[in-house]
């Protein structure tokens, strides 16, 4: 199929279709969606939850306790914003029962940059999924009910159709009413239309923003009279009204209300009776006018705040649904929320090396947590993550004490996503010869970046401090083993024999035997493997060797007899593999001849470096890179 006509078949697909009211009616009875309220095709579009039971991926158990949590296949994009999702869908979960959340705004509050816009964006995607009723020719798409006496008629409607009373609306519009008159109170001349909601047609969707205090009235909300039209109808004619205001064109959809509370006070009263009444004013003193929506709002926190301590008004706060939207604080997620990023830009395919994206979402949420208090804020950031860290470091607290002590508002400041992004354009095109991104230009543009921005001192000095305590340090280490396991053709083999070796010996030590070598048939005493034992253990800054060895061996033991009497790999017990990759990479001047790109002595060591540069592109380096990182790896280790 073509991509013109799949677009015209799509088109087809939400064009009106237009009904009389005894076939609505009909319609009714077999299908209740046709009566739904916003809340309810809100729910219909998100869709059913998936169930994730927790306890069976490490990770997620240790984040959210072993639970069993919903996820939302709409918001699947949305990392990390689980609990701001959840709320948003039990706010129309609630709406859609007809609870006291029917009548209040919801209230999107985070801080700039942090995904709120994004969030009001895909509902009102959402809402166009799927289709409502409304009389035909309605500047405000009422639902066909309206036109029902909920006293007179609401049983005969309930009994012979299955509609419940709750849906009929109290009242119908002035423009219903003028047309009613005009059909000599034939109701059955009204024509029903099944329309799509539209952000581009703007039916039943609207967005309304703040003008400024002077020019700014209600009109914005409730529509106002069209002057044109004054030659032919009188003032509070409906026929000469123009319903263009926010409220009329949400009316049965989704009014975006962007930074609510920029807006005059006078101008926010109509919501109020909107939301509480189910209708409001016009600006000519004609019949109140229905309204069945949503009102969706969303500033940040400051004007939140100012608004919150006007006294003037008390009658708003206790109308608000709030729901937090604060930035993402686990450094995984924070990933994808980059990825996703770069795959909408010209960046998807550039070379990015391994670590860069890490370290920049490091720092993001580093800036977002509260210092803890007797903890390191990077343990705290790697519990967050869900990263088990009880045995490097035996002080970190649990994901719940770090939650508890930070208070409810943890991820309402710090740096957002945007600043984040703006840093990666920077460091892609950093190189003037290579769109490419690194880690070393990366802490180079950060630092940059500080000393532009002019934080005040403490957080200058904080942020400054991420980098050389933690991102830097980390990242020696890490471009140390990607080296290294370059380096060492057959890294995980040699690795291997010395975890094999290292438990034999112990084994042998703890029992206090003699070891024979099989090939030599040379003999170890107790003294003499101890040594042996040490030779790995003292790269490695084990304190206490006698605990450390029975711990390995009782593991192996237990491992080996899930694994057919073989010793498990090497990289499975997370502390003697950090071990042995201790003592693998101790003696850095083996590697020296081999990676630097300095003119090289022999064929040999010519041939080892070409080898060890393509392994490194093989782990997702470009040249350059190799170049640039050994360079900047040999500098950093010389100088400690």
């Amino acid at each position: 199929m073509s991509i013109l006509q799949h677009f015209k078949d799509r088109y087809d697909q939400t064009q009106e279709e237009e009904y009389s009211l005894e076939e609505y009616l009909e319609i009714c009875k077999k299908d209740p969606s046709a009566y739904a309220t916003a809340a309810e095709r809100m729910l219909l579009a998100i869709g059913e939850p998936e169930f994730i039971d927790t306890s069976r991926d490490p990770r997620l158990s240790r984040i959210f306790s072993n639970k069993v949590i919903q996820r939302y296949p709409e918001f699947s994009e949305f990392y990390g914003m689980e609990e701001a999702v959840e709320n948003i869908v039990s706010f129309f979960r609630h709406a859609a029962q007809g609870l006291e959340e029917k009548k209040q705004i919801l209230y999107l509050l985070g801080p700039v940059g942090g995904g709120k816009s994004s969030l009001a964006e895909k509902l009102k995607s959402l809402i166009q999924k799927v289709p409502f009723y409304a009389i035909k020719g309605s500047p405000v798409n009422e639902s066909p009910l309206g036109l029902f006496d909920p006293l007179e008629d609401g049983q005969i409607l309930e009994e012979e159709y299955g509609i419940p009373q709750r849906y009929l609306k109290p009242i119908m519009s002035p423009w219903a009413v003028k047309r009613l008159h005009e059909y000599g109170g034939d109701i059955s001349q009204f024509r029903v239309v099944k329309k799509y909601p539209s952000v581009l047609d703007q039916v039943a969707v609207s967005k309304t923003e703040p003008g400024d205090d002077n020019n700014q009235d209600i009109s914005a909300l409730v529509g106002k009279v069209n002057i044109r039209m004054l030659e032919d109808f009188s003032q509070d004619d409906p026929d000469a009204y123009s319903f263009s205001g926010g409220l009329s064109k949400a009316n049965q959809g989704l009014m975006e209300f962007v930074e609510m509370f920029k807006a005059p006070i006078k101008v926010l009263h109509p919501l109020l009776t909107a939301t509480q009444e189910g209708n409001y004013n016009t600006t000519e003193g004609m019949g109140s006018v229905p309204f069945d929506g949503i009102i969706l709002a969303h500033s940040n926190e400051s004007e939140w705040q100012t608004f919150r301590n006007n006294k003037h008004n008390e009658a708003f706060l206790d109308r608000v649904y709030i729901v937090k939207v604060p930035y993402c604080l686990r450094v995984t997620e924070e990933i994808e929320i980059y990825r996703k990023l770069l795959k909408h830009s010209s960046l998807s395919g550039a070379p990015c090396a391994p670590d860069t994206l890490d370290m920049l979402a490091q720092f993001s949420v580093l800036s977002r947590l509260k210092e803890p208090e007797n903890s390191s804020i990077y343990s705290k950031m790697k519990v967050y993550d869900g990263q088990n860290i009880k045995d490097t470091d035996p002080k970190a607290k649990s994901i719940q004490e770090y939650r508890d002590a930070a208070g409810v508002n943890e991820g309402m400041d710090g740096l957002s996503t945007r600043f984040a992004f703006k840093i990666l354009s920077k460091v892609f095109n950093f190189d003037s010869t290579e769109v490419a991104a690194n880690p070393v230009h990366l802490l180079y543009v950060i630092e940059k970046q500080i000393e532009q921005e002019q934080f005040p001192p403490e957080v200058h000095e904080r942020y400054l401090r991420f980098i050389k305590e933690y991102l830097a340090p980390h990242y020696v280490e890490f471009i140390g083993k990607e080296i290294q396991t370059a380096y060492l053709e057959s890294y995980s083999e040699y690795g291997q024999n010395l975890f094999d070796r290292y438990v034999t010996y112990a084994d042998l030590w703890i029992q206090d035997q003699e070891f024979r070598d099989p090939d030599t048939g040379e003999i170890l005493d107790r003294p003499a493997i101890n040594d042996e034992l040490e030779k790995i253990e003292k790269p490695a800054g084990i304190s206490n060797p006698k605990d450390f060895r029975n711990e390995v061996v009782n593991f192996v033991l237990r491992a080996r007899a899930n694994n057919q009497g073989e010793n498990p790999s090497w990289l499975s017990y997370e502390k003697l593999r950090s071990v042995i990759e201790k003592k693998m990479f101790s003696n850095t001047e083996d590697l020296l001849p081999v990676i630097s790109f300095n003119p090289k002595a022999s064929q040999e060591d010519q041939k080892k470096h070409k080898q060890f540069v393509d392994r490194m592109v093989d782990r997702g380096y470009t040249e350059k890179q190799v170049r640039l990182l050994a360079e900047w790896y040999l500098r950093v280790r010389k100088s400690h």
